[in-house]
């Protein structure tokens, strides 16, 4: 384990924004970890990093970086129809998922690529196609940074919501995420294929009785279909999350847009697709000189070459505001913003 000093961190960023860390180090075990944060010679504030897939750097960051690469994933139990799957924080996300299907464990399809590594996965609650993190989410391992001892986080602890958890709020900095099992199926897998267009994907493959591998490759179709790859254009998929307005609220909404497309989440509130919000406004496929939004799906911001931070931030802000305008609907950023 070594500190370096002056570090780029245009490739631990999928943004590929060309932030400098003031110090930098990779802690691959517990024990790294445990040694960075005991040490009485480290004075330096703080920064965990993971996949770096889910924020947007808009400065310098003048701080110790600490980049989590613990590796490994293994079986911990089996049942005759479940199985606990391991993983360790530093795993590629969309990696795991791909050999959760090799192994036939079912849970994880419709989350296939999406980018980032594993321990960011819960603080995220990351979710696309009808599954979220949560629905499979056994428990996680995790660092207490003022005790340095490992606690363990049972679903029910974990308060998930839509793209939310207790780590982002109750307990925000105070850990580090290490591991997390989930709990997947082993046979009688339930197939999630009525969310977006996976069952005319499916079709269009000319699969009427899907396999769970199968809902995997209709997901990363539509996927590479919409978004763009990070290691091409930089990005950090979607920038906003949806918005959950008041069934009140959307009744006004549909006076001036009767066709807008929407999820009913309960009597009293409905979900909106951002998406939508930000092509109707007029800004999907805008450039702003070298970033913008994507032209395939308007919830994409993009860095086309050496873009900034804070110039992708400005063009967020200009966003909110237009649709606040347009809809009187508030839209909130899922990525980080630093």
């Amino acid at each position: 384990m070594q500190i370096q000093h002056n570090i780029s961190l245009k490739s631990y960023n999928t943004f590929g924004i060309d932030a400098k860390a003031s110090h930098f180090v990779s802690a691959k075990t517990v024990d790294d970890l445990k040694a960075i944060f005991s040490s009485e010679t480290v004075h330096f504030t703080k920064f965990i990093l993971g996949g770096g897939s889910n924020m947007l750097l808009t400065k310098d960051i003048e701080a110790l970086v600490i980049h989590i690469n613990l590796k490994g994933k293994q079986i911990r139990s089996k049942t005759d129809t479940t199985v606990l799957v391991e993983a360790q924080a530093g795993e590629n996300w969309h990696e795991l998922v791909i050999w959760t299907l090799q192994n036939n464990f079912g849970g994880l399809e419709n989350l296939s690529l999406i980018p980032g590594n594993v321990g960011s996965s819960p603080i995220q609650n990351i979710g696309a196609y009808g599954v979220e993190l949560k629905d499979s989410f056994y428990s996680c391992e995790a660092l207490n940074l003022k005790t340095l001892k490992v606690e363990t986080f049972k679903n029910e602890d974990c308060n998930f919501e839509y793209r939310n958890s207790i780590f982002k709020q109750e307990v925000k900095g105070q850990y580090i995420i290490l591991s997390v099992v989930f709990k997947l199926s082993l046979k009688h897998h339930k197939l999630h294929t009525n969310y977006g267009a996976i069952t005319s994907e499916l079709e269009k493959m000319k699969i009427s009785n899907p396999t769970i591998k199968d809902v995997s490759k209709a997901v990363i179709a539509i996927r590479e279909s919409k978004l763009p790859n990070p290691k091409e254009i930089g990005n950090s998929g979607s920038f906003f999350k949806n918005p959950i307005i008041s069934s009140e609220a959307f009744k006004s909404l549909q006076t001036n847009f009767p066709d807008a497309p929407h999820y009913i989440i309960s009597e009293k509130e409905i979900k909106i697709p951002a998406g939508w919000l930000i092509e109707t406004a007029g800004f999907k496929g805008k450039t702003f000189g070298n970033y913008g939004v994507h032209k395939k799906q308007a919830l994409v911001l993009v860095n086309y070459s050496d873009a900034k931070g804070a110039d992708v931030l400005k063009l967020s802000k200009l966003i909110q505001s237009t649709i606040y305008r347009i809809f009187n609907v508030s839209i909130e950023t899922e990525v980080n913003i630093i």
